[in-house]
């Protein structure tokens, strides 16, 4: 089942078997659909996605709607309190495997933008990049150029 909101206005449950929308849709092709409501047609199509906060632009005629979506597992986390685990702020960054670190492409006091890269790791002959997971300023470089670590060493901390 999936919940859906529609400009922060319209909301409407969605499953296969039970939709309570009034909305009957089929795929055209990858990001274009073709939507019924009220016998009416319409032709929608995706504008742009972010499928880590599961909201997107839907475009339908000359509109574009802001429609966001939560599963069964979104429930359950909110539920359980846990909904806000991303949006959490980056403190560090430990080294996902053991290796050598390689070269170092941040320095301290350097913000840096989720998805950035800071530090290249070299494990199994194989040059990996590490990628800052969130926005932030670096406080702390823990390790050197040519360093050893382990897995989970803590290789950067965030102010």
């Amino acid at each position: 089942m999936l919940h859906c909101t529609v400009n922060e206005k319209f909301e409407f449950n969605f499953d296969e078997k039970n939709n309570d929308s009034g909305l009957d849709f089929i795929s055209i092709k990858d990001g274009a659909f073709h939507i019924i409501k009220d016998n009416q047609s319409y032709n929608a199509e995706v504008i742009s996605a972010n499928h880590e906060e599961k909201s997107f632009d839907i475009k339908v005629g000359n509109n574009i709607y802001q429609v966001s979506i939560k599963d069964k597992y979104d429930a359950l986390l909110e539920k359980l309190g846990m909904d806000d685990l991303l949006a959490g702020q980056v403190n560090e960054i430990k080294s996902p495997m053991p290796g050598l670190v390689f070269d170092i492409l941040a320095k301290v006091g350097d913000e840096v933008k989720k998805e950035d890269s800071v530090l290249i790791l070299e494990a199994m002959k194989m040059e990996n990049t590490i990628k800052s997971p969130g926005d932030g300023k670096i406080k702390s470089i823990e390790v050197s150029k040519g360093d050893t670590v382990e897995k989970n060493q803590l290789l950067i901390s965030f102010e």
